[in-house]
């Protein structure tokens, strides 16, 4: 009985205000996850060139 009290009282209720702050939380994250993507890049990028450069030329 009380699922079926939920059920109606979720089906009534008026639907929550919409948050208009900036951006979603699932675009931040895509941003975080390229920017942090991006300086993992540029890191391995600049160890590879710095070996590349310490060894010997045959």
């Amino acid at each position: 009985m009380k699922s079926i009290h939920v059920l109606i009282g979720y089906l009534v209720a008026p639907p929550s205000p919409r948050s208009q702050r900036g951006l979603s939380q699932s675009t931040e994250v895509a941003i975080l996850t390229g920017v942090v993507v991006t300086v993992a890049v540029a890191v391995g990028a600049a160890i590879t060139v710095y070996v590349n450069a310490k060894l010997p030329r045959p």
